[in-house]
């Protein structure tokens, strides 16, 4: 296991671009006292040490950056405070040649999906190089004028969500390419359980690379751990790997997300109820997309009534929601999801397949359900009428095979 405590690696001297370098030594002492002072929103009592992100731990990585020119792969969750990881960097003289964007951008404001083009970033005047879309990893010639590659993004710890896919992608280009990676690491919202049908290989894609469950409880830096030490890059490559680590951090801790890592997970419910309800994004079955709510309730037009409707409008991160300008019969979770999450829940899936049944179409995106899912399985059982518990049970033999190889890679309790 490979923890940064200070690199060696041979400095040669360079003269940053930026023009917003602080101008002494004072400006830049102030911003490091400020990363480290920064206190994330986390559920804390008076007895628990406070929690600092990797990011906010600048005197383990800071001299490993001077004199060496740097790409972040980073977006809108990329912030130590109020500032962004970018600006802080560059006004502290450190030489970042372009920034990587995941899905959804570098702002994080395209829609799911959505193609993000490359571009110069406005405001810091960078190459802004996008790994969604037909360029999901850094080539040879993205990464000629980089010494080092820093990582710094907000998952939440869904196999399907696709930052861990972009790390993956990520740490093969910087061992074919004799890069070193930093992941600055984050606290994982879902660390504090393991759940969910294992991924199978014919299923492989972006949506999910790896032979882990839905939902696998860890940090993003622990994920870089199993990635490298389970040999899944390609030719079972690794990459030359180094984690900043949270302090004082473990899985069961609740923690707070300020800044929505994507458009349509905007609220702590939402990224609790991300892992059950996004099977729905495969069926015709509204997940509240196009609402100021997305992942807080599920509907459909031709649900039974019931006290709850909902009319999908577009909206940033949502430009053309599923039942458009249609009401949908629903239900709203927030009744009903009054704490946090310890297991996917499928009776929301049931119920929808019980009130469509065969008469209307519930899983029109099959392929894309399965790829979610991860196996055929889950809808050929969903087909055959089984219960939520039987289902579950079969999800349990893999489950507990992963847990023995999780354990390799933690570095939280």
């Amino acid at each position: 296991m490979l923890f940064l405590v200070g690199c060696s690696w041979k400095k040669e001297k360079t003269d940053p671009t930026s023009n917003t370098i602080a101008t002494n030594t004072q400006q830049r002492e102030q911003i490091i006292k400020e990363s480290e002072n920064y206190q994330p929103e986390v559920y804390q009592t008076a007895q628990m040490p406070t929690l600092q992100l990797g990011n906010g731990r600048m005197n383990l990585y800071l001299d490993s950056l001077r004199g060496r020119r740097v790409a972040i792969v980073a977006n809108q969750s990329s912030v130590i405070g109020k500032t962004h990881l970018v600006d802080s960097l560059l006004a502290l003289g450190i030489q970042i040649q372009k920034v990587f964007a995941p899905e959804h951008g570098f702002r994080g404001t395209a829609d799911a999906g959505e193609k993000v083009w490359s571009h110069k970033d406005p405001i810091t005047g960078l190459p802004i190089v996008s790994l969604y879309g037909n360029n999901k990893k850094p080539r040879a010639d993205q990464l000629w004028d980089v010494d080092i590659v820093l990582f710094d993004i907000q998952d939440v710890g869904v196999r399907f969500y696709t930052y861990i896919s972009t790390l993956h992608y990520v740490m093969e280009a910087c061992a074919e390419n004799n890069k070193a990676l930093i992941v600055l690491d984050r606290p994982n919202p879902n660390a504090h359980y393991i759940d969910g049908p294992m991924l199978e290989k014919d299923q492989v894609s972006f949506i999910g690379m790896h032979p882990v469950p839905i939902v696998y409880g860890m940090t993003i830096g622990e994920y870089a751990l199993m990635i490298n030490g389970e040999f899944w890059l390609a030719k079972n490559n690794t990459c030359k790997l180094y984690i900043v680590p949270c302090k004082n951090y473990s899985h069961k801790q609740k923690f707070e997300i300020a800044i929505p890592p994507s458009p349509n997970l905007r609220t702590d419910l939402a990224i609790t109820l991300y892992p059950s309800l996004c099977f729905f994004e495969a069926t015709t079955v509204s997940i509240g997309r196009g609402t100021e709510r997305p992942f807080e309730m599920y509907g459909h037009p031709n649900f039974r009534k019931t006290d709850f409707e909902f009319i999908p409008m577009p909206t940033t991160g949502a430009k053309e929601p599923l039942w458009q300008n249609k009401s949908c019969n629903g239900y709203d979770l927030r009744t009903v999801q009054r704490k946090r999450a310890y297991e996917i829940n499928l009776n929301w899936l049931i119920n929808a397949r019980d009130q469509l049944g065969d008469s209307i179409p519930f899983i029109d995106q099959k392929n894309f359900f399965d790829r979610l899912a991860g196996t055929t399985k889950l809808r050929q059982q969903l087909k055959d009428g089984l219960t939520a518990k039987e289902i579950k049970n079969s999800w349990k033999p893999a489950i507990d095979t992963f847990l023995v190889t999780r354990q390799k890679y933690l570095i939280y309790q």
